[in-house]
């Protein structure tokens, strides 16, 4: 596997660095000028990064900090709904593949990092999961031809898109409220240097909710793969280093089920994807 980067939170201080197996290297003290992962995407640093290590770097070791999401203030966090065969399917309109793409946008404090909590609302008992792929764009760009997609992204990593199932049907024509409430989805553990469209094309997702299977596909059934995504959303904004584009989910959400399986406290959820790693989580009650 590549190099995992992460960020993370210790002692009231945000630092980033690389995971090892004895835990994370610190790398943020080294580099004053990019205060984040987002600068380091932005000046094409993964490489200098992973150069500057010299086998005398402060480790932190696991269990002594907190994940965040691995980009902490991206400027923008857009979100394929409706992109697998069978999930088109659940919705029972009668509508084949859509001829475009459904789209929404999060903010970065709906979700939380690895082996955090997410949180379930007091004014609703509908959270739900969602298991997804995410990549983050390494340079600016508009009106990008698919066949140069892939040049703009950076790293991958994984999103849990947690939804409050009853709030997005709040009005005529919303999903914004369900899918932002704070803490409701996760996002992490590790950023993922992209190199090539393999570790993407084909890809295997599993989402896990108390060690049973609920969700299982490959992203090769994508209804609109990621080239196709870039280009779209490139066509109405300027994609920006450090956007992240979370890029759809599979058939098998807990709103699906009859009765309907929505998460509860004490949960744990995982997603694993093929290549990238897994994230963990669980569930307590606002």
């Amino acid at each position: 596997m590549s190099n995992k980067f992460v960020s993370i939170r210790i002692d009231n201080k945000d630092l980033y660095g690389v995971e090892t197996d004895k835990g994370v290297i610190e790398l943020s003290n080294k580099f004053s000028e990019w205060p984040s992962l987002i600068e380091v995407i932005k000046n094409n640093g993964f490489d200098k990064l992973i150069n500057s290590i010299n086998g005398t770097e402060l480790i932190h070791p696991i269990g002594s900090f907190n994940y965040n999401i691995p980009i902490t203030n991206p400027e923008k966090i857009i979100c394929v709904g409706i992109n697998y065969p069978d999930r088109n399917e659940e919705y029972k309109d009668g509508q084949n593949t859509p001829q475009n793409m459904s789209l929404f946008v999060r903010f970065p404090r709906s979700f939380v990092g690895h082996n955090s909590s997410i949180i379930r609302p007091k004014i609703s008992e509908q959270l739900d999961y969602e298991g997804e792929v995410a990549i983050v764009i390494g340079k600016s760009g508009r009106h990008i031809a698919e066949k140069q997609a892939y040049d703009y992204i950076a790293a991958i990593t994984i999103c849990n898109e947690g939804t409050i199932r009853d709030w997005v049907r709040h009005a005529k024509f919303n999903v914004t409220q369900g899918k932002n409430f704070e803490k409701s989805g996760a996002m992490g553990p590790h950023l993922i240097p992209f190199k090539d469209k393999s570790q993407l094309e084909d890809i295997h997702l599993v989402t896990k909710v108390n060690d049973e299977i609920r969700q299982d596909d490959r992203t090769s059934r994508m209804l609109f793969n990621i080239p196709k995504q870039i280009n779209y959303i490139s066509t109405f904004t300027t994609l920006m280093p450090g956007d992240i584009i979370v890029t759809g989910t599979p058939t098998g959400a807990g709103a699906r089920f009859d009765p309907p399986k929505f998460l509860k406290p004490g949960d744990k959820i995982e997603v694993e994807v093929e290549g990238i790693g897994s994230l963990l989580n669980t569930v307590e009650d606002e």
